[in-house]
């Protein structure tokens, strides 16, 4: 695939999200915003390795920059997948050391392996062997048993040993024995310290911080302390917020003026993936969002959902529902006072 000449920065990410970052809302994504990083959602080593590789690894060029995140612990599969990020011209090949869900835990996938240091170590050194991109890890702070600062440390070590410069800190032990991982994403307390006095320890490696950031304000704050934020729920329920990226994080022009700028550009792709074979309601749930809070935003939410599931639904669907959102009056430009 041709690459786009944005650089890769992990000032502003958002997060890998099981269902949610998909293609279709990464398109999204990526019209609000050109320099926030996406993540695709987590694929284990097993499916591309023995699944449907190319429809796994699937992405449009107008996407990147964009990391690929892996589920997995065998190094050699690790490094056959990594391989395979570069082969389809993925920016980024990130570890999940963070997933709290039991049916990954009995594979070794996900945040159990913040029990197993080493073997993360050892996954990301054959990693990094395979591939000239750059190898990231996404871990939490601790799990049940093993959530001690010096824990965390030693962990941090161990992998930042075998070569990963770049973790992404998700704020939060997991509890792997008695919540959900819903109930993980909330229940476990965030300590926004910790990830500050990681970076203040080892301010040779960068450190991105993520859990529960919703706002800019909150944003700034984690700069001053870390290299980068990562938000997860917030960007996908109100994908608005990343119109703003470009001009508050990298003092850039913001790509799209509005809402329906943003939809309307979207609609070209829409048509390609319903020509592809593509239901419409694979596509529209992850535009629900868009129009979060506006005048008119739950008519256009309730349009998409008694219509999107029909039989032969095609874009007008989109559009109708574009229909019940009054449009912004735009404001004639300035004239430049002498």
């Amino acid at each position: 695939m041709v690459h786009n000449s944005t650089p890769l920065s992990r000032r502003f990410s958002v997060a890998p999200m099981m269902d949610w970052t998909t293609p279709h809302f990464r398109y999204l994504a990526r019209l609000l915003s050109r320099r926030a990083l996406l993540y695709t959602e987590m694929v284990t080593t097993g499916a591309l390795i023995h699944g449907d590789t190319a429809r796994f690894l699937r992405h449009n060029a107008g996407e990147y920059p964009l990391a690929l995140q892996l589920g997995g612990s065998n190094p050699e599969e690790l490094a056959h997948c990594a391989r395979l990020a570069e082969q389809f011209g993925f920016d980024e090949v990130n570890l999940n050391v963070g997933c709290p869900s039991d049916r990954v835990q009995n594979n070794m996938i996900g945040a159990c392996l913040m029990g197993h240091p080493e073997k993360v170590a050892e996954g990301v050194r054959a990693m990094i062997a395979a591939t000239s991109l750059p190898v990231t890890v996404k871990h939490r702070i601790g799990i049940d048993g093993r959530e001690s600062w010096d824990d965390l440390c030693h962990f941090i070590e161990t992998v930042a040993e075998a070569g990963c410069r770049t973790f992404i800190v998700h704020a939060r032990i997991a509890v792997l024995d008695g919540l959900s991982p819903k109930e993980n994403r909330d229940i476990p307390p965030l300590k926004y310290p910790w990830v500050y006095d990681l970076k203040a320890r080892y301010p040779e490696l960068e450190i991105i911080i993520n859990g529960g950031i919703k706002t800019f304000d909150e944003c700034h704050e984690h700069l001053n302390h870390t290299d980068g934020v990562m938000l997860g729920r917030e960007a996908y329920h109100n994908p608005w917020l990343l119109a703003g990226v470009d001009s508050e994080f990298f003092g850039e022009a913001d790509p799209v003026a509005s809402r329906h700028d943003a939809l309307r550009a979207m609609l070209p792709f829409i048509q390609e993936e319903l020509d592809r074979g593509v239901y419409l309601t694979h596509i529209t749930r992850h535009i629900m969002g868009l129009f979060h809070g506006q005048p008119g935003g739950r008519q256009f939410r309730r349009h998409i959902s008694e219509n999107a599931h029909r039989p032969g639904s095609g874009i007008e669907v989109v559009l109708d529902a574009l229909s019940k959102v009054r449009e912004p009056v735009r404001e004639p430009m300035a004239e430049a006072t002498t």
